[in-house]
């Protein structure tokens, strides 16, 4: 253990065209930082794994696979607050050129049972909302009763009047 602690070296690169004494100190003070935050190479930190929503060429190159799935749905919003909170790592790419618009879900091959979840709830939540009655449906029907309601008000304050 105490060999470790004095073999240890560290290498410290500077790019400059003169080296001063401010260079040196605040690449010094920057390397110290650094390690206090736990990175013991800052110049090369690992790259984090995108999740969620990301692109194609992200995706791809994890290299696990991708599976991809056709859209018509224009509302392709509320599918991607159902995929991110079961956790699938996908990619929406749209397809050019088609009269209604197509999309394309790309996402991991390891996610197919996650993937499969997410849509049984989207399509759930799809039924459920084109059974409830438009609101401005409703407000139509409200609106013609409350005109009977008018008229027959009318039709009545004219015969007592009479």
């Amino acid at each position: 253990m105490q060999e470790d602690v004095e073999h240890r070296s560290v290498t410290l690169v500077i790019k400059g065209a003169k080296l001063t004494e401010q260079a040196l100190r605040s690449a010094i003070k920057k390397l110290l930082a650094t390690n206090k935050n736990g990175r013991s190479t800052p110049s090369k930190t690992p790259a984090i794994a995108t999740q969620g929503k990301q692109t194609v060429k992200q995706l791809v190159g994890q290299n696990q696979g991708v599976s991809n799935i056709e859209i018509t749905d224009k509302n392709i919003k509320s599918f991607e607050r159902v995929a991110r909170k079961y956790g699938v790592d996908f990619a929406v790419k749209k397809a050019r050129g088609e009269t209604p618009p197509k999309y394309l879900v790309f996402f991991k091959a390891r996610d197919a049972d996650a993937l499969t979840s997410a849509f049984k709830e989207y399509t759930a939540k799809r039924v459920q909302k084109a059974k409830r009655p438009s609101v401005l449906a409703q407000l139509r029907k409200m609106k013609s009763l409350v005109k009977d309601v008018a008229e027959h008000v009318k039709k009545k304050t004219k015969e007592q009047t009479r």
